[in-house]
């Protein structure tokens, strides 16, 4: 009677594996004919996921393997393990600097300018054609301007000839000038006003396009249904059918907050004073470009790509709510 039951146990023991190994089959042959069916669109697509792979996928798992190694370009790779990331946020002061920094800049510029992309873009939507062609120009251009740097410059100048400087000193708000660009208590708070002026770029043409893609007989039958005002027509009707060009928008808006680099080094040098500009990505260029630390600048990458897919994930979440 023991024996039967055994055999019993081995039996059902093995048909568990069979009957699992069964369906594996069955889907790859599902797998294999929709394949079949759908490859002339899986051949047009081909070069991009080629292009994407080696020039964005690949660096990412890279970099996260080098991020365990010590690497300083001229010889092979050396395991060191969790030192890197040990050091990041033991024993790096610089970094725990540039780590405040950038979450500070980031929940400050982040949210501001993806709201103040939309409502612009709202509020141009409702002009006449070509005063908002004008008026789109006008707001995307210092996003393209490649002299942008200069006009804060100028106004922030730490002389009596700086704009700030001058007109303080005229209305007898100051008496000397002001070190801005200097003074690590106002540097961070001016990188982040050059960083709002500059950022109604890509998210902000990506809104334009959405709300001239909106469908007007939308706006209408939710008029029948009870919507009474402009609000309540943006939050029901407006933004659930913007969802994509919003979650694009937050996208670009979250990766330039969290990447911003080029505004503080023109605005403040590199390093700054105190390093009271610093932020993660220029650490990054300092042990990647500079010193060539190759795993170490690996190590701040992967940190920073982590805090941008954790923020992205959370707005995707808050974005689901939109309309409800």
């Amino acid at each position: 009677m023991g024996n039967e039951n055994l055999a019993g146990v081995a039996v059902r023991d093995n048909e568990v594996p069979a009957s699992r190994l069964a369906t594996l089959r069955s889907r790859l042959v599902l797998l294999r004919g929709e394949v079949k069916r759908q490859r002339q669109g899986y051949i047009l697509m081909a070069p991009y996921f080629i292009l994407f792979f080696v020039f964005t996928a690949f660096p990412v798992l890279m970099a996260f393997g080098l991020s365990f190694t010590y690497f300083n370009v001229l010889e092979a790779p050396v395991w060191i393990g969790w030192d890197n990331y040990a050091n990041l946020f033991v024993k790096d002061e610089v970094f725990l600097i540039a780590l405040k920094n950038t979450l500070l800049f980031a929940a400050i510029t982040g949210p501001v300018s993806y709201i103040a992309c939309f409502f612009l873009a709202w509020l141009i939507n409702e002009l006449s054609p070509g005063i908002r062609a004008v008026v789109t120009l006008l707001f995307y251009a210092p996003s393209i301007s490649g002299n942008a740097y200069l006009i804060w410059q100028v106004a922030f100048s730490g002389d009596s000839f700086g704009y700030v400087n001058a007109f303080l000193m005229k209305w007898g708000f100051i008496l000397e000038p002001v070190q801005w660009l200097q003074d690590p208590k106002y540097m961070l708070a001016i990188v982040m006003l050059v960083q709002l002026w500059l950022s109604l770029g890509t998210a902000f043409l990506a809104f334009i396009a959405g709300l001239q893609g909106l469908d007007a007989t939308l706006i209408e039958a939710g008029a029948i249904d009870g919507i009474r005002n402009r609000w309540q027509e943006l939050w029901f009707i407006t933004l659930p059918s913007m969802r994509p060009m919003l979650m694009f928008g937050a996208v670009m808006q979250i990766t330039s907050s969290f990447a911003v680099a080029d505004v503080a080094t023109s605005m403040v040098g590199f390093p700054s004073p105190q390093y009271a500009g610093h932020t993660i990505v220029t650490h990054l260029k300092d042990f990647g470009s500079i010193r060539f630390e190759m795993g170490y600048a690996s190590a701040i990458a992967t940190v920073l790509f982590v805090m941008m897919l954790g923020s992205n994930l959370i707005v995707q979440k808050l974005l689901r709510k939109v309309g409800d």
